[in-house]
């Protein structure tokens, strides 16, 4: 009977001594329950014949639930069956239209709306992989992003005809078919296509254009700034596609959830974890073509939302809004994605209720990620054992003054201890692929570190900075290399700097990302030097900028020196010059700031640095 009893106390004391000793360990073992439930799911459908791909899942979700509402926009609800149809007839339409084959790759330029969605589908139907193109580029980024897939096929919204009338002398010379989803256009070489698509049937295309689509076959081209030069595409497979499956799923989203999706579909948060994702759970899709802090809410109120989105200025966006009695009116219950500091992430909750974040790591071409499962505050992850073991990382020491890992006597790297800031590696395996991006085998090679714990080995050098801590969890520190994140967008460095050099009286130019005050990430800054005889002209250099590059990438200060300072091995020197940043009192050089009201560059003075310092001047 004693001994009954001891094991009875014993067991009820288990939970109180875990929950003492070990806080996190029940949360941890739900963590990997479910990692090996999604390795399960995966490893089956890997197995299945004929191959499976996100497409069938779809399909299967159209089968299961035909009325169930997938996508609504603007007032307009288009259920599974809507959209399987709508993306039948688009497929059909370009078979009847065009010269399209299995395999050939689609241009896909177009902002968020349901018809970006549908023509995504209709092509992978056909067997073809698209490459989404940023609809805020132009000009020579925008030739550049289509020439890296060899695209042979271009289709854009009606509303973005002048940015393609720019390229397409180019395209045309390609032999390109240029499409516009739009009922009227008189431009020749650009052919409308909406005409085609209703007069096409919504009978399915025949499964076999894409039976001879691999694993390995490329789904879609996300792309990214990476670390220097224009933009590259990163060649996300059928294989990484259907990985994608599980972001959603593994954060506890049901069939029953609206989900809020105004990233853009274009980018690796708004396609494969808002869009794909939703595929996965058979999730509702609440679509908007762009973020807005003002309609935030009354939205997720109009439409019942459970799950948002975020990057971390979205969370700031929407703390900064003027308080309202019904900030905790919503049905929001989750919010999944990345980037928030810890004071807005604190803010964020005290005002708007009891919503579970899951703050994540990940990159567009990376091959590994993490996920906050515990809500802990200001964390990207935890280390965990399984989760190490398949896919395998380790921070090492980086050296942020040379940019380059640190290396003992033999040649290998030095893992940073417990509690430092070190770079992110992770082992490219068989399971943890790096696929690299699409003819750019420089930049590919770029991203791969050898020799990293043992002579031989090959990682991916994901180029951010982490820490972990004495309690497991992961944090994000920041980037190294020629890259600054604004607007929660990547800007290369190079691309900036190239496109200021283009300016008559530009000599050089140092592009780097500085910190403001109250903003997430680092805004653009560029030191330049003016050619002899010449003198700086911001009307100018603000027509050339606006002309070449998106808001989000343009300088928004500018300081001229008298020569660039460079390193011993000619790099240009930018540690020094983001630590004094654009103080006027702190900086003797001219210094100039963009005033979109004025399209022009204007002296920065103490009175304006004080403006944006405070948030009043806004950037």
């Amino acid at each position: 009977m004693l001994l009954f009893l001891a094991t009875i106390a014993s067991l009820a004391l288990t939970p109180l001594l875990l929950k003492a000793f070990f806080p996190y360990f029940w949360k941890d073992a739900f963590y990997l329950a479910d990692l090996v439930r999604i390795l399960m799911k995966f490893v089956l459908r890997r197995r299945r014949k004929p191959s499976f791909m996100v497409l069938d899942r779809f399909l299967e979700q159209s089968v299961a639930h035909p009325d169930r509402s997938f996508i609504l926009f603007d007032n307009k609800n288009y259920s599974y069956r809507d959209t399987d149809k709508r993306s039948n007839k688009i497929a059909n339409a370009l078979r009847r239209h065009s010269e399209l084959r299995a395999g050939d790759t689609v241009a896909l330029f177009m902002g968020n709306e349901p018809a970006f969605i549908f023509t995504w589908l209709a092509l992978a139907k056909l067997g073809c992989p698209v490459a989404f193109l940023n609809h805020n580029i132009r000009s020579r980024s925008l030739l550049h992003c289509f020439n890296c897939c060899s695209a042979k096929v271009l289709i854009a919204a009606a509303e973005l005809q002048e940015a393609v009338m720019e390229v397409l002398p180019s395209l045309r010379e390609q032999g390109v078919w240029v499409c516009l989803m739009a009922k009227r256009c008189d431009t020749p070489g650009m052919e409308v296509f909406s005409d085609q698509v209703e007069e096409a049937p919504d009978t399915p295309p025949p499964q076999s254009l894409r039976s001879g689509v691999t694993f390995k076959s490329p789904a879609v081209y996300i792309y990214t700034s990476g670390t220097t030069g224009l933009p590259k595409a990163a060649v996300v497979n059928q294989n990484r596609l259907l990985t994608a499956l599980a972001v959603l799923d593994s954060t506890g989203v049901t069939p029953g959830d609206v989900i809020y999706l105004n990233l853009p579909l274009y980018h690796t948060a708004g396609f494969l974890i808002g869009l794909i994702g939703s595929i996965e759970t058979g999730s509702t899709i609440v679509l908007r073509r762009k973020f807005s802090a003002s309609q935030f809410w009354d939205d997720c109120r109009k439409y019942n939302v459970t799950v948002i989105q975020y990057i971390g200025e979205i969370m700031r966006y929407l703390c900064n809004t003027p308080k309202r009695d019904n900030d905790r009116d919503h049905c929001v219950r989750l919010a999944i994605g990345n980037g928030v500091r810890a004071e807005i992430w604190k803010e964020f909750l005290d005002r708007f209720g009891n919503i579970q974040v899951r703050e994540f790591y990940a990159s567009t071409e990376g091959n590994v990620g993490f996920v906050n499962y515990t809500g802990k505050i200001g964390a990207i992850g935890r280390v965990n054992y399984l989760h190490q073991k398949l896919f395998p990382y380790v921070l090492i020491k980086y050296n942020t003054e040379r940019d380059e890992p640190i290396r003992d006597t033999s040649g290998l790297c030095v893992e940073a201890p417990r509690g430092e800031t070190g770079l992110l590696v992770s082992k490219i395996t068989d399971i943890a692929p790096f696929v690299g991006y699409a003819k750019n085998s420089q930049q590919t090679e770029k991203k791969k570190l050898r020799d990293v714990l043992q002579k031989g080995d090959l990682y991916f050098n994901s180029g951010d900075l982490l820490k972990i801590d004495h309690d497991n969890f992961i944090y994000f520190q920041d980037r190294v290399g020629d890259t600054f994140r604004w607007k929660g967008e990547n800007v290369a460095t190079t691309e900036v700097t190239d496109i200021l050099t283009l300016i008559d009286f530009v000599q050089e130019a140092n592009v780097y990302g500085v910190q403001v005050p109250g903003n997430e990430g680092r805004i653009g800054m560029a030191a330049i030097t003016v050619k002899e005889g010449k003198q700086f002209d911001g009307n100018k250099t603000f027509s050339h900028v606006a002309s070449y590059l998106p808001a989000y990438a343009r300088p928004h200060f500018i300081r001229i020196q008298n020569a660039v300072e460079v390193t011993g091995t000619f790099k240009q020197m930018k540690v020094k010059l983001v630590e004094e940043g654009f103080d006027p009192t702190c900086v003797t050089d001219p210094l100039y700031i963009l005033q979109d009201g004025q399209q022009s560059y204007t002296p920065l003075t103490g009175p304006v640095y004080r403006s944006v310092v405070s948030g009043s001047f806004k950037l």
